[in-house]
């Protein structure tokens, strides 16, 4: 009886017809996802897998693409001085800017946390990743421009500076050729003859435009009529231009004016012994002086250059300078990824550490950034394939004369190709040694997904 209920119980063995028509309906099911599937699989052939097959078999042949060459490309790559400075400055990119972007991230995500306009603060950082890299790229070289007048950075820096060094007033300032001055190797000037106290010097200038005189500059004519006493030492320094013409040279005219908060020093035996700064007609006086002959001189710092700021685009500094760029537009990015992963977190396990009397550096350090390491770990992998595939910013924003000490591996691709180079088999195999730097991150952020979805 038993045998019975079991066979009636049994689901009936399955017809031929049903496990054909089961087939068919899969069959047909694979058919219609195939066709949906097709143009975009044909899509992606024609824009990704046939350029990069073709680019592995172009890099095995010479520039013309006549000659095969084998593996030349690859090893004159590696010879070549300039692809072997892309490789370090794409190794700089993918060191610091990852880690610093990761950083700035983090740290910005938990502050957003405890203020009040968190979203409209997440908006502003954010903002700049809706410019494109050609804007960005266009706003921050004019950003970095080396004249103070054009570039934001060098105009603070300057201002900065000069808030707490005075500039020099007579940068263009020099003397006449035979006129009693003789310019010193360090850039000051000395009396040809010597003087004694109860002399009156006259040291005349040209080189500064009336309308650069500070506006508290008087005549210097009086000033070079007056007489010194037996134990002092005078003079003027004047600008030796009389406006209109007229006048004579080496010679204090009326018209001519003198040049305050000039510097001056008294020489003896190559010390100097007195110094002091002209008044607002040119006018100076050393007093108290031993007899004896002395040299007036006028010291280097009168005639420095003023000061222009950070060469933030020269040689040293420009792929910290792009590297700056680059932070600005993807700070934004890192933080809201980072932010949705913290939004995620346990809160009982926070609230638990704080009851147990944990303070925020601890919270934030032992319990925060561990459960955030897998959201980190895909921001600074996804920031790692984007950095070895820049090639924008750096090529707008460095100059022409420094391009090649701010070349990466994308712009030393597209240079030695299509920039003047015309070697498209070694840019092509530039081009591969490109991919097969970015296909383990790529791997790695895609393995990551899926363990994240299982």
């Amino acid at each position: 009886m038993t045998a019975t209920l079991l066979k009636e119980a049994s689901p009936p063995p399955t017809a031929p017809a049903d496990r054909d028509r089961r087939r068919r309906a899969r069959r047909r099911a694979r058919i219609i996802a195939l066709a949906f599937v097709f143009p975009a699989l044909l899509l992606l052939g024609a824009l990704v897998v046939y350029p990069v097959l073709f680019s592995v078999g172009r890099s095995f042949f010479d520039a013309s693409g006549n000659r095969f060459v084998g593996g030349d490309n690859y090893t004159e790559m590696f010879r070549d001085p300039a692809t072997l400075k892309a490789v370090r400055n794409t190794a700089i990119w993918v060191v610091v800017a990852p880690t610093l972007l990761t950083g700035l991230g983090l740290v910005l995500a938990v502050l957003v946390e405890k203020i009040r306009w968190a979203t409209a603060f997440k908006l502003l950082l954010f903002m700049p990743m809706a410019v494109s890299f050609l804007a960005a790229g266009i706003i921050f070289r004019l950003a970095y421009d080396e004249d103070p007048e054009k570039g934001v950075l060098n105009a603070a820096a300057v201002s900065v500076h000069d808030a707490f060094k005075d500039a020099s007033s007579y940068p263009n300032a020099r003397a006449r050729d035979g006129q009693g001055l003789t310019k010193a190797a360090d850039g000051s000037y000395g009396t040809t003859a010597t003087a004694s106290p109860g002399d009156t010097v006259g040291l005349g200038l040209v080189g500064v435009r009336a309308e650069d005189l500070p506006g508290s500059a008087r005549p210097a004519y009086p000033a070079s009529t007056g007489k010194a006493s037996a134990d002092e030492l005078r003079g003027v320094v004047y600008l030796d231009f009389t406006r209109g013409g007229g006048g004579e040279q080496g010679k204090v005219d009326k018209a001519e004016s003198g040049l305050p908060e000039m510097k001056v020093e008294a020489v003896r035996d190559g010390k100097t012994v007195a110094s002091g700064t002209t008044a607002a007609d040119g006018s100076f006086r050393f007093q108290g002086l031993d007899p004896g002959s002395y040299t007036v001189r006028l010291p280097a710092s009168n005639f420095a250059p003023p000061y222009e700021g950070v060469s933030w685009l020269g040689p040293a500094l420009v792929t910290p300078a792009i590297i700056g760029a680059y932070l600005w537009i993807w700070t934004g990015f890192a933080m809201v990824l980072i932010g949705a992963g913290l939004a995620a977190l346990p809160r009982d396990a926070l609230e638990a550490a704080r009851m147990d009397g944990a303070n925020e550096w601890q919270i934030f350090r032992r319990i925060t950034v561990p459960l955030l390491g897998p959201v980190l770990t895909v921001v600074f992998v996804t920031l790692v394939i984007n950095v070895m595939k820049v090639f924008d910013l750096v090529y707008i924003i460095a100059p022409g004369p420094v391009q090649e000490d701010a070349t990466v591996l994308a712009t030393q691709m597209w240079l030695v190709s299509f920039g003047g180079g015309n070697n498209q088999g070694l840019g092509s195999a530039l081009g591969v040694l490109l991919l097969l730097l970015v296909i383990p991150a790529m791997v790695f952020n895609v393995r990551r997904f899926r363990g994240s979805q299982r």
